[in-house]
């Protein structure tokens, strides 16, 4: 089970809102950063993911390590929350 999930979104952004959903669905608690709300957190979500797109998911597990997901990538995301 991970320790903390952190997703970063924009108000537009329909993949944002199905990360959202499935981790709901799952059961699954996270914290969202809305980088529409948050621009100072912008360049945080580019270092973490390299990527000027969202949602940047950042699952940290419980030893710490973190994996990051960009987009609404099921085949990365099941088993970063599933460990």
């Amino acid at each position: 089970m991970p320790k903390n999930i952190t997703i970063f979104t924009t108000n537009t952004c329909a993949y944002c809102v199905q990360v959202k959903k499935w981790l709901g669905a799952k059961g699954m608690t996270y914290e969202e950063v809305n980088l529409d709300q948050h621009p100072e957190r912008q360049a945080e979500a580019l270092e973490i993911s390299g990527a000027y797109t969202v949602p940047v998911t950042v699952v940290t597990q419980q030893d710490d390590s973190k994996e990051v997901i960009v987009g609404f990538n099921l085949a990365k995301l099941a088993p970063a929350v599933a460990s």
